[in-house]
């Protein structure tokens, strides 16, 4: 019994490994000097974005058909931005597929016009999507362990808010207000996402978080995962934006990494719906069947979109 318990220990540790590192991992495979096209809309690209704060990288802004510059429209800023558009570009063949989703739900009204602004991920992924004070709310014991200049989450948030967005809302000139700035992502994009939220409120007005690694597991500095979870629910706890003022939607599967990943949820969950935030303002789905990848992520994608951008 006792190998058994070993066996299916070492199975998830393996799992979760796999599937946090693949994306890093798999960068060196990824076709870097192919140029993502797009079936719905409009890819304007900026390669190599210069920054103070991270190392430079690719950003894409997709446009929805008929977008002109200066049209009144939202802005949704999504991570990853190497696995939004096009499948025959990114390291596993698969995609989001936010040009098809996006622009049919804009072209039947059920969502306000929106330009995506998708950030590509570089090889320190897992570091700048580490929501960098939660380390402040672990143990003495942990914080000794902890080398606090590899949680670059602060400095990538510091280049969207003070860099990007500037950039973005002069050439294109979009609604540039909180109620019109929202940020979407999944996996530790979704840990990121929620944390900006929570760093600036001020900015954005609501954030979609799809398959969260809330069990934070096998993250680098010598932490333990439930150590880390359990700061990042304090963390939330205490800077949670004021009750309802925002949108949060956040959700998981229930195959493979997601698996694992309801219990992290539920406690999560509680520490939100304790401060009374309601089901207008923040959500919880649970997607039975799905596991951990952009081709169950586009299968649902109209749901945050809906969430976030609905009339």
């Amino acid at each position: 019994m006792a190998n058994k318990k070993k066996s299916k220990k070492w199975l998830w540790i393996t799992l979760v490994i796999l599937g946090l590192l693949a994306t890093t991992a798999a960068l060196s495979l990824w076709p870097r000097n192919k140029i993502p096209t797009v079936s719905r809309g409009t890819l304007e690209r900026f390669p190599q974005f210069q920054s103070q704060y991270v190392p430079p990288r690719d950003v894409v802004v997709w446009l929805p058909e008929g977008y002109k510059t200066g049209d009144s429209c939202d802005v949704l800023y999504m991570h990853d931005g190497q696995m939004l558009f096009d499948a025959t570009t990114t390291w596993n063949g698969k995609e989001w597929r936010v040009d098809e989703v996006a622009n049919s739900m804009i072209q039947d009204g059920s969502i306000r016009p929106c330009i995506v602004v998708g950030i590509y991920n570089t090889d320190d992924r897992l570091a700048e999507y580490f929501p960098t004070k939660t380390w402040q709310h672990v143990s003495e014991a942990d914080r000794q362990k902890a080398d606090i200049s590899k949680l670059t989450g602060d400095a990538y948030l510091q280049f969207i808010v003070k860099e990007l967005k500037p950039f973005i809302d002069e050439r294109y000139k979009p609604l540039t207000s909180r109620e019109h700035t929202f940020m979407m992502g999944s996996s530790m994009g979704g840990l990121i996402s929620l944390y900006a939220l929570c760093e600036y409120p001020q900015v954005f007005g609501g954030v979609a978080c799809l398959s969260t690694h809330l069990s934070m597991a096998q993250l680098p500095n010598g932490v333990s995962g439930d150590a880390w979870a359990a700061g990042f629910r304090d963390y939330v706890d205490q800077h949670l934006p004021e009750t309802n003022s925002s949108l949060i939607y956040m959700d998981h599967g229930t195959v493979d990494l997601d698996a694992k990943y309801s219990l992290y949820q539920d406690e999560l969950t509680r520490v939100i719906s304790y401060k009374y935030w309601d089901n207008e303002h923040f959500t919880v789905h649970v997607y039975d069947g799905h596991g951990h990848s952009e081709t169950y992520w586009a299968k649902r994608l109209d749901v945050p979109l809906l969430y976030l951008l609905g009339k």
